[in-house]
C-alpha cells in the first residue's frame, strides 16, 4: 500500500489517524509540526502526506508553501477542523492538492483510497 506522512500536532487526532491507516495496509510516519513534517517530507518518500493546518512552531500553510518552494511534488492532504471556504481555499493556494475536514468521518478509508488513486493516475 502507501507510505503516508501524518503531519499533527493533537496527539490523539495523530495516533487515531495513524492506526486507521496502519490498518488499512498503509505505512506511516508522524511528525508533531510543520517544520517537522515539511524536513521529513523532503528527506522521505511519501505517497501522501496529511497536512494539519493549525499547529505550533510551523503551520500547515507555511509547511505547504516551503514543500512546494523546493520543489515538492508529492500530494498533500490539508487536514482542519476548519471548514471555512476561506481556510480551504487558501490551503489549496498554499499548495494543497485536497482537504479534509475534522472530525474525520467514518469514509475516511475511502477517501484516502480515491486520493491515492487520483494520485496515481495522474503519473500515468
Amino acid at each position: 500500500m502507501a507510505n503516508i506522512l501524518v503531519v499533527e500536532d493533537d496527539q490523539m487526532i495523530s495516533r487515531m489517524l495513524q492506526l486507521r491507516l496502519e490498518l488499512s495496509g498503509h505505512q506511516v510516519d508522524t511528525a508533531v509540526n510543520g517544520e517537522e513534517g515539511a524536513d521529513k517530507a523532503l528527506a522521505g518518500a511519501y505517497d501522501l502526506v496529511l497536512m494539519d493546518i493549525h499547529m505550533p512552531v510551523m503551520d500547515g500553510y507555511e509547511a505547504t508553501h516551503r514543500l512546494r518552494g523546493q520543489d515538492y511534488s508529492g500530494t498533500i492532504v490539508a487536514l482542519t477542523s476548519s471548514v471555512m471556504s476561506k481556510d480551504t481555499s487558501d490551503a489549496i493556494d498554499a499548495g494543497c492538492d485536497h482537504f479534509l475536514a475534522k472530525p474525520i468521518g467514518p469514509d475516511f478509508e475511502e477517501q484516502i483510497r480515491g486520493i491515492l488513486g487520483a494520485a496515481e493516475n495522474s503519473l500515468g
